[in-house]
């Protein structure tokens, strides 16, 4: 049977909106992590099959293939070819499994998997607010969407409410998730958790985002997003810039090149959801995923599980059952940012890097994604 191992895994320090990587070009930042992880392996880059890259909002500096942009400007070999991935927040994790299946299907045996997100840069959502503002109409525009959906909202600020209401998560308990999350990344900080995974750029060498001053009662001073509603700022991911590389081989490739996995592919998956609730699917891609690992989210020692909102993680934990102690207990996308293209892939990275610290044997990856979609990926520390 055909596997799929991780071999090399590595990141750029996630910067805050306007801080030390926002004059960065995402060609650069994309170059920089791609490199590293060729060079982390000790590979010829020149065996590389393809590159397959995450980013969401691929207009201006993001466009025409970033991918293939940001392999060029790694100075890395014109014969490697690549392809850039838009399943919204999920662009990354699904261009991991994408380089999983040409390896697990025998027809490919190194597979660089990533993604990138300058959104200093390119603010989200700018291929829609550019494209309406050129007159070249609106994504929900069309006669069958409306016909489907009507006239409803389509915002992960909504999605993010209708999950909060749903499964009856107030206020404090986001706020409170939120201040966990800070002190979690703080902590792991200062343990130097991080260190393995994160090469630096030029003078940024550590994630921006997280807040040592932050509180319960300063986060009780904020508006909410929606009026009447319970979402704020505090309890919401950060606008962040970042890029994220793994190298994946197959057993032949492992062999062949002397490289040390650092993980194995155990299952993957990916579903889709109401696109009006939008961020629910990570319970439905969880329950998916473990039924083909044939493990029970108890087997799971480490789950990574996008903080896009504090609401979307909190219902999973109800949903699932899961262990609060194991979800997230490095920290999460509230304090350490959500570089859209690359969060998938920088939830990856350091999974991979906390299960070969010792956090245990399985690692459960999932994520809220765009128009209601959810991927999920279980691996196995080597």
């Amino acid at each position: 049977m055909a596997e799929a191992y991780i071999v090399s895994a590595v990141r750029t320090p996630v910067g805050r909106r306007g801080g030390g990587l926002a004059g960065v070009h995402p060609a650069d930042l994309s170059a920089h992590v791609m490199r590293a992880a060729v060079e982390t392996a000790g590979i010829d880059p020149a065996a590389v099959d393809d590159v397959v890259w995450g980013c969401v909002d691929q207009i201006g500096a993001q466009a025409t293939n970033i991918a293939r942009t940001g392999w060029l400007s790694a100075g890395l070999p014109e014969s490697v070819p690549g392809t850039t991935v838009d399943r919204q927040c999920g662009s990354s994790q699904q261009a991991v499994s994408f380089a999983a299946y040409g390896i697990l299907a025998g027809q490919q045996d190194l597979v660089l998997a990533g993604g990138v997100e300058a959104m200093s840069l390119v603010p989200i959502w700018s291929p829609a607010t550019v494209g309406a503002a050129q007159g070249l109409g609106h994504p929900f525009g069309g006669q069958g969407w409306t016909a489907r959906y009507g006239e409803a909202e389509v915002s992960q600020f909504y999605g993010a409410e209708l999950i909060a209401d749903r499964w009856d998560v107030t206020r404090d308990d986001m706020e409170r998730f939120a201040l966990a999350s800070h002190q979690r990344a703080l902590a792991a900080q200062a343990a130097g958790a991080f260190a393995d995974e994160i090469v630096p750029y030029a003078a940024v060498a550590a994630d921006e985002g997280p807040r040592a001053d932050t509180s319960l009662e300063k986060m009780a001073t904020l508006k909410t997003v929606r009026e009447g509603g319970r979402v704020t700022a505090a309890v919401s991911s950060q606008v962040s810039d970042g890029a994220a590389a793994l190298l994946l081989a197959s057993a032949d490739a492992v062999r062949t090149h002397g490289l040390t996995p650092l993980a194995r592919i155990h299952a993957l998956t990916v579903v889709g959801s109401d696109p009006i609730v939008m961020l629910d699917g990570p319970i439905a891609a969880t329950e998916r995923v473990l039924a083909r690992a044939g493990l029970t989210i108890g087997d799971i020692d480490q789950a990574e599980v996008n903080e896009a909102f504090a609401p979307v993680v909190l219902a999973w934990l109800k949903a699932t059952g899961a262990d609060p102690a194991r979800t997230n207990p490095l920290g999460g996308a509230i304090a350490l940012g959500h570089p859209l293209g690359a969060t998938g892939a920088r939830l990856m990275v350091t999974l991979v890097h906390a299960l070969r610290r010792g956090a245990g044997r399985y690692g459960l990856q999932t994520m809220c994604e765009g128009i209601g979609m959810a991927n999920a990926t279980v691996i196995e520390r080597c």
